[in-house]
């Protein structure tokens, strides 16, 4: 790293030299009191240039050459391709993941160490007051105290696993300063002084699942819009907000098709398989994908629902919005595709693989990718796996190994309750027996300033995340008057707080599902991993070497009393609470379909009554049923899909909303409105795909977020805005098909015709406004820009710390309920706010004609050639190699570390 220094030192002298003045200068003396003044500016600036590139490299890693790294047993070798992806081998499972936690903490520690401060509520440790109320809700949910549950229960493999990597971490940090490990450290030391940097535990790994789950939380946020809503707005206009899925013309995951039912799946438990060990799962020879346990269709819970004051919840609201950007704003667009099909339909005759997660954008990329092998697979060292992993968890997330590829998506389970709960002289009430309020008081260290004490409140359901205000009482009674004839009910000191309950709330196992997923060969042992994956729930697609394809859906999923989740139940009556877990064997699984692919989107697992309930709030399937219509329509005309033609499915950004809305909106009459005839005209010529440099595209969002404003938010509570996608798609699709509907009437307005005609009017000069008057220069990328933000300093206010730190703004096509889902929210801008965070596919058939690509690149330094070096491609829709057999990695290596014990 020497030279590059050398070099800026060559040239600033350079420069200094050629504005020093020489002796026979004719210059007068102000004039050469100015240029010396000019120089002594420039001089300065160059001290800082440099002083602030030696802060940038200083925390470079060392990837080429030898580097001693105790604790390891044996040599292990770390190749890195020309993207900075390593592929890290070792001769044992110890030495392979003490190595991952070295290499996670080269490129990344600056994220791990945030990511450890957001986990443990200790943000206003580095940044100040500012983070008190981020650090008191973390604090309140418990997430450490779960994890350090969790690590207590882990088998002894899996914590071992842990255990070295952590001592991996901890081998890096030792004698380092904080500037020598980031950037970050740095700025904030700018900010709030220096910071100390703990050892790394394995506490620190597990806690950052508690975190993705709560980014993929399912329906928290539509539990708080659907009761803010159901104060003021009658059940028929509630349904209309709240479509039914459209069975008939979308499909679900078991079913396949639009219309079609969930097949008698065999599992393919019965295909011979290794002894295994379960304490969770059930073997059994033949188990039903779907129809094992079914529960009627559920209409809502009215005669329970618990009438929670609108301010109250809208201060939920904006809690849960204010965390910080890592970790995830909860929208329809947050879930992902993954599909998977089987040999039959590919040219290859082995399945293919793709999975693409949705995810907020962060800089770095959440995803870390990393190949892990050992030189020799054995039971004692059993992994050769590659894919994307996060930093600060050993292990790989999603990927494949030498037998089989997995995806995941999120299953959109309902898995969240808010929970009423009634509060009297420090008992909280239950018709099953009354118990004490949990109380524990924690502090929290603050930045610059003296700690801050606070007190959290737990009731048997969870922690109260929000009191409720006096007018809870009347609409209680209002709501359900049986109730205040309750003689527990009444007494002035009774009151009300707002509890969750979550699943992740609870100790789980998914920190050992990550090994035993990474090391399954075959579809029974990947159940058995897939029976450990508790928390988060989500759809897991599966292919293997030898031709089968598969489906599970894991996970820690309620069995529900009287109420179905969609709106706060009552914590004092027993019938209503979670009245234990579905049995992993009754949760849905799929193993070859007749069909020949599995895709899933966050649609409905299955129908109504075709398997367990996991929830009412699911994405209305768009995305699946153009990812279904473009596989099938390949199938239908006989073409042998490629993973070149998995790369241009995941990148289709057809608008689904545009078949219904363009041919309503050119058969409005203009009345001799200029800017509605260029509308129609423009429309007209559209292809209804959302291109980056589209004007149609353009002017075609704009005009629905217009729609979205002028016919549903309008008529809405303060608080509640339609924030597009999907679901919202389908909302004024079936409106436009009652031209009638008093949705579309407002002031000065009646009807379908004439709402279209305004909100055309208005769409066309707000693009105007934006775009400029000539719309042959419109186009939707400049509307909807990506910028990458950096999770912990991105958005400081402070705008040179911004730029060290921040990438973009890039222009990317895409949008809401399209497959290439660059999410935007309608109800503040066109922004892109959720990405495809990565884009694999996998080819079984030769693993080295596989494909992938990352949001960002492999480090977390910023200025470091590998920091955002693949987001070009991924925003022009461009997938890497992806070398995974020793001699690709070997031919693509372009650093070569050696790490000696």
């Amino acid at each position: 790293m020497a030279a590059p220094d050398a070099q800026n030192e060559k040239e600033s002298s350079a420069l200094l030299e050629v504005l020093r003045p020489t002796s026979g200068s004719n210059l007068s003396v102000s004039a050469r009191v100015l240029l010396r003044i000019i120089a002594g500016v420039l001089v300065f600036a160059l001290i800082l240039a440099l002083v602030g590139l030696f802060l940038v490299r200083r925390s470079f890693p060392t990837t080429d050459g030898e580097i001693s790294l105790p604790g390891l047993d044996a040599p292990v070798t770390v190749h890195r391709d020309e993207s900075g992806v390593p592929t890290i081998e070792a001769e044992s499972a110890h030495d392979l993941f003490l190595a991952q936690g070295f290499v996670h903490a080269q490129d990344r520690f600056w994220e791990m160490d945030f990511r450890r401060h957001v986990t443990s509520g200790r943000l206003s440790e580095l940044f100040g007051k500012s983070q008190l109320g981020t650090d008191t809700f973390i604090r309140t949910l418990g997430w450490r105290k779960v994890a350090e549950q969790e690590v207590k229960k882990l088998d002894k493999t899996s914590l071992g696993y842990y255990e070295a990597y952590a001592d991996g971490v901890n081998a890096y940090l030792k004698d380092k300063s904080p500037t020598e490990l980031s950037l970050e450290y740095a700025v904030l030391g700018l900010e709030t002084g220096s910071t100390e940097v703990e050892k790394w535990t394995p506490v620190d790994s597990v806690a950052w699942l508690k975190a993705m789950a709560w980014d993929l939380r399912s329906n928290l946020e539509d539990e708080i819009d659907r009761s803010i809503l159901s104060s003021e707005l009658t059940d028929e206009q509630m349904s209309d907000l709240y479509p039914d899925y459209p069975y008939a013309t979308r499909p679900t995951i078991l079913g396949g098709r639009a219309g079609d039912k969930a097949p008698k799946n065999r599992s393919g438990d019965d295909v011979e398989q290794k002894p295994r060990v379960d304490d969770r799962a059930r073997e059994d020879d033949e188990a039903q994908a779907g129809g094992t346990v079914t529960e009627a269709p559920r209409t809502g819970n009215t005669d329970t629902e618990a009438a929670v004051p609108t301010d109250d919840l809208l201060e939920l609201r904006n809690t849960l919005t204010s965390l910080p950007p890592m970790l995830g704003q909860n929208s329809d667009d947050i879930g992902s595709n993954s599909w998977v099909i089987s040999g039959e339909h590919t040219n290859t005759g082995r399945p293919l693989l793709s999975n693409d997660p949705h995810l907020a954008p962060a800089m770095p990329s959440v995803w870390y990718q990393v190949g892990l092998r050992c030189k020799k697979v054995t039971d004692e060292c059993p992994f050769d796996v590659t894919g994307f992993s996060f930093s600060g968890l050993p292990g790989v997330v999603i990927g494949h190994n030498q037998s089989i590829a997995w995806g995941l998506t999120n299953l959109g389970a309902d898995v969240t309750d808010l929970v009423v709960e009634k509060i009297r002289d420090g008992k909280v009430i239950h018709d099953d027996g009354d118990e004490p309020l949990q109380v524990r008081k924690e502090t929290i260290e603050v930045a610059g300033e003296d700690p801050r004490e606070i007190t959290i409140r737990s009731t048997r359901n969870g922690p109260l995340v929000s009191k409720l205000d006096g007018t809870y009482r009347k609409a209680l009674d209002a709501t359900t008057g049986a109730d205040s004839q309750d003689p527990k009910s009444g007494p002035a000191e009774e009151h009300y707080g707002l509890a969750l309950d979550w699943t992740a709330l609870r100790p789980g196992t998914t920190a050992s599902a990550v090994f035993a997923i990474n090391k399954a060969t075959n579809w029974q042992e990947f159940r058995h991993a897939a029976s450990l994956f508790d928390v988060p729930s989500q759809n897991l697609v599966y292919a293997d070497v030898a031709g089968n394809i598969g489906y599970q859906a894991p996970g820690m999923i309620p069995r529900r009393g009287k109420a179905d989740g969609t709106v706060p139940r009552r914590g004092w009556k027993s019938d209503e609470d979670w009245q234990g877990w579905v049995d992993f064997e009754d949760l849905p699984s799929l193993y070859n379909p007749e069909r020949g692919w599995i895709v899933t989107a966050n649609n409905p697992v299955a129908a109504p009554g075709e398997t367990v309930q996991l929830g009412e709030d699911f994405d209305y399937g768009d995305r699946a049923r153009r990812i279904t219509k473009r596989i099938k329509d390949a199938v239908d005309e006989g073409r042998k899909l490629r993973p070149m033609d998995m790369a241009e499915i995941q990148n289709d950004d057809q608008n689904p909303f545009a078949a219904k809305l363009v041919p309503e909106a050119v058969k409005i009459h203009s009345h001799g409105d200029e800017d509605i005839l260029e509308a129609k005209k423009l429309l007209k010529s559209w292809n209804g795909f959302d291109s980056a440099n589209s004007a149609g595209a353009a002017y075609f969002n704009v005009l629905t977020k217009t729609l979205l404003e002028q016919t549903i938010s309008s008529k809405l509570p303060d608080g509640v805005s339609p924030a597009g996608g999907s679901r919202w798609y389908l909302v004024l699709s079936e409106l436009l098909e009652d031209p009638d509907s008093q949705w579309w009437s407002s002031k000065g307005v009646e009807g379908r015709d004439q709402a279209l005609r305004k909100a055309m009017k208005t769409a066309w000069a707000e693009t105007e406004d934006l775009l400029g008057p000539e719309p042959v220069t419109w186009r939707w990328g400049i509307l909807h820009r990506l910028t990458i933000r950096n999770a912990s300093l991105g958005e400081s206010g402070i705008t040179p710390v911004e730029k060290l730190f921040n990438r973009g703004p890039y222009e990317v096509s895409g949008g809401s309920g399209v497959v290439h889902a660059t999410g935007w929210d309608a109800s503040v801008g066109y922004e892109t706010n959720w990405v495809p965070s990565m884009r694999q596919t996998v080819d079984l058939s030769n693993f080295d004609a596989s494909n992938w690509i990352n949001l960002t690149g492999a480090s977390g330094h910023a200025f470091h050639p590998h920091y955002d070096d693949q987001t070009n491609d991924w925003a022009a829709n461009v997938n890497r190699p992806w070398p995974y057999s020793k001699k690709a990695v070997a031919a693509a290596a372009e650093d070569t570390l050696t790490l000696e014990p």
